[in-house]
């Protein structure tokens, strides 16, 4: 049975990247992950030059098939010295060895039928990443959220995968799933996706239904000491992240990006913020 990005799995996709929190003891590896491919932003955009991919998604796969290995194709991890062996076999078809990573790394999209007409709305690109690591879990083991997406965040406990086609419901991913980056990567203002415009103060927001406005937090880079005021900010946090483009951790640290955020929706930084002026 085919899986295709329905609206039930689009809310799915949705509903899961807002609600995605990082496992506390796993939140050094996720920015490890984060800053190594915000690095090599560049080489990646040169990707989306050639095939209209967004890098975040170039990035992702890159990381998850071969640990961001600039020495060998994406395709399979052959090297770029000579066209592909493995399969698949004899890419790229075009162009003479050897190969720069970023030309593979085009033909690999090209052979996944990606380019800037595909879907690439938040759960578009969802959708895209399972579909290149397949539908193995959400077709035979639908108990398990895929940790090709969800390892290290709080909807991945266990179960995998650990040969093809063999299942062990005890063995635990090691690898930092796709989309808790990508989730990381919002956070942190390196990503935007095409269906979440950032909110600003003249947003038309009256049919979205909304919580109440917490009270407002003091500009502060640290978490408070009094626990209220701490819970305070994780509030406010949360509240913020309703709004469309806006993706916050809910840390309780009420520090820059959530004085900006706060800006885009109320048009003022939050009090005590140094650049009122």
């Amino acid at each position: 049975m085919a899986i295709t990005l329905s609206a039930a799995l689009r809310r799915e996709y949705d509903q899961l990247f807002d609600t995605c929190r990082v496992r506390p003891e796993r939140r050094d590896d996720v920015e490890w992950v984060v800053d190594k491919l915000a690095a090599n932003r560049s080489r990646y955009a040169a990707v989306t030059e050639r095939r209209g991919v967004p890098w975040a998604f170039v990035a992702l796969v890159h990381q998850m098939e071969s640990g961001c290995d600039f020495a060998s194709h994406l395709h399979n991890g052959d090297p770029l010295d000579a066209r592909t062996v493995r399969v698949p076999a004899g890419r790229p078809r075009g162009g003479s060895p050897p190969f720069s990573w970023e030309e593979s790394a085009a033909d690999a999209m090209a052979l996944k039928r990606l380019s800037s007409s595909t879907d690439w709305s938040l759960a578009g690109m969802l959708y895209q990443l399972e579909r290149y690591n397949g539908w193995g879990y959400r077709k035979y083991h639908p108990e398990v959220l895929s940790p090709y997406l969800w390892s290290f965040s709080e909807h991945y406990t266990a179960g995998k995968y650990v040969a093809d086609g063999r299942w062990s419901d005890t063995a635990v991913s090691r690898q930092c799933g796709a989309a808790v980056v990508l989730r990381r990567m919002a956070e942190n203002g390196l990503v935007d996706f095409i269906d979440r415009p950032g909110a600003t103060p003249d947003t038309d927001t009256a049919d979205e239904p909304r919580t109440q406005e917490p009270l407002v937090s003091r500009h502060a880079m640290r978490r408070a000491a009094q626990a209220a005021e701490a819970q305070r900010a994780e509030e406010l946090q949360r509240w913020l992240n309703t709004f469309p483009g806006i993706f916050l951790r809910a840390d309780g640290i009420p520090g820059d990006r959530t004085s900006d955020a706060f800006r885009r929706v109320t048009g003022s930084y939050l009090p005590g913020d140094p650049r009122i002026a």
